[in-house]
Formats: structure tokens, C-alpha cells, sequence
């Protein structure tokens, strides 16, 4: 038998209460973030939001600096809400960034690229794989500790951009010695200087505590 025709009325269509609020805060998050697949982003978007995950939002809509050739990559908000979707584990599978970065729509080869410059067989260490970030945005150890600094920070925007002494020293350290032109003992004694600097400042590092002459 044919199945017959259903017809509905207004009266028929059960809308639940808390949609429209759900549908603003989406658009809204769409025009911060400006994904450059809005179908994948979505699909990233409403996985975290019926998980109970960290969104894929960034916090403001960011502009392009005269540095950036494109907005197909990495950016600051971007590797910010990588952090907040990823820091709670310190070692996740390839496959778990994988898909976060590709919710981003973010180049899979700039991933790659990054994960080439460690040995992430065994788990990636989120807080490595953070710094790479960082240094993908700097360029120089200088500008990639700025960015962190920036990005890891709770002072409100414009603030002095303050963070943990011992998260600072990890970063560093780890980025220097992936740079093979700088000499181990230098590293060190940048930090030892360091750490007594802000050890009157609760041991917390803010980027006007260190200069260009001091870490490049």
C-alpha cells in the first residue's frame, strides 16, 4: 500500500524551548571563529556542544596581520582553542589532534609539518605540540615565548601577559633545544637569571620580563 500523504500544521511541529538560543549562539560563534568550511566547522561544533567539550570558538574575530600571507593556517585564537579543547590530557593520540585541527579546517600539511619536528610515536605531548604552535607563529624563540605568553595568559587582554615561571622554562628549554644553534649553557643561563628576576613576582613570568638581547 502506498504510504499516504502526512500533512502538518503549525500545531504539529514540536520545537523545542531552548533552540533559538542554541541557533544565535552558534551563528554568533560562526562569525567570531570564520571557519573556512563552515559544514566542517559545524560538524566540530555541535560534536563538542552534545559532548559537553570545549567548542571550536574563538574568542574574537581576529584580523590578519601584514606577516600573514594567508587565513588558511595556524593563528593565535586558533592554537587558543586547540589548547582549551586539548591541555586537559598532557598526551593524546595523533588521531584525537588530528580531528580537532581538521574541525579547525585547518591545512592537514601544516600539521604534519609540525608533527615532523619531534617524535610523536608514541602520543603526542600536548604541551610540545603547544609550543611547535607557538613557534609556527613566532619565528624566532623571542616571538614564539611572546605567543605563548599571550596565549596561555588569565591578564585581561593588554595586560602585562603573565604566566607560570615553571610553564615558561618548559616551553623555553624545549624550543631551544630544537634549535641547534643554541648552545645548552646559554639556555640555562637565560632561565637561572630569569627565575630569580620574577622570583619577587610570585614566580610568574609576563612578557615585558624578557628582551630581545637576553633570548635571540
Amino acid at each position: 500500500m502506498p504510504v499516504p500523504d502526512v500533512m502538518f500544521c503549525a500545531q504539529q511541529i514540536h520545537v523545542p524551548p531552548e533552540l533559538p538560543n542554541i541557533m544565535k549562539q552558534f551563528t554568533k560563534a560562526a562569525i567570531r571563529t570564520q571557519p573556512r568550511d563552515i559544514l566542517q566547522w559545524s560538524y566540530g561544533y555541535f560534536s563538542a556542544l552534545s559532548n559537553g567539550e570545549p567548542l571550536p570558538v574563538k574568542e574574537r574575530v581576529e584580523m590578519m596581520v601584514a606577516t600573514q600571507k594567508n587565513d588558511s593556517g595556524l593563528t593565535p585564537g586558533l592554537l587558543k582553542v586547540l589548547h582549551k579543547q586539548l591541555s586537559k590530557k598532557e598526551t593524546l593520540s595523533i588521531q584525537e589532534l588530528q580531528i580537532k585541527w581538521k574541525n579547525l579546517c585547518l591545512p592537514v600539511e601544516q600539521l604534519h609539518n609540525l608533527l615532523r619536528l619531534d617524535n610523536f610515536a608514541d602520543g603526542v605531548s600536548w604541551m610540545k605540540f603547544f609550543a611547535l604552535g607557538c613557534s609556527a607563529l613566532g619565528g624566532s624563540l623571542l616571538s614564539s615565548m611572546k605567543q605563548a605568553c599571550e596565549i596561555l595568559t588569565d591578564d585581561p587582554e593588554g595586560g602585562p601577559a603573565r604566566i607560570p615561571y615553571d610553564t615558561f622554562a618548559f616551553l623555553y628549554s624545549y624550543l631551544a633545544g630544537l634549535d641547534e644553534e643554541m648552545p645548552q649553557q646559554e639556555a640555562e643561563s637565560f632561565l637561572s637569571a630569569l627565575k630569580e628576576q620574577v622570583a619577587r613576582k610570585d614566580y610568574m613570568v609576563g612578557v615585558a620580563d624578557f628582551s630581545v638581547n637576553r633570548m635571540d
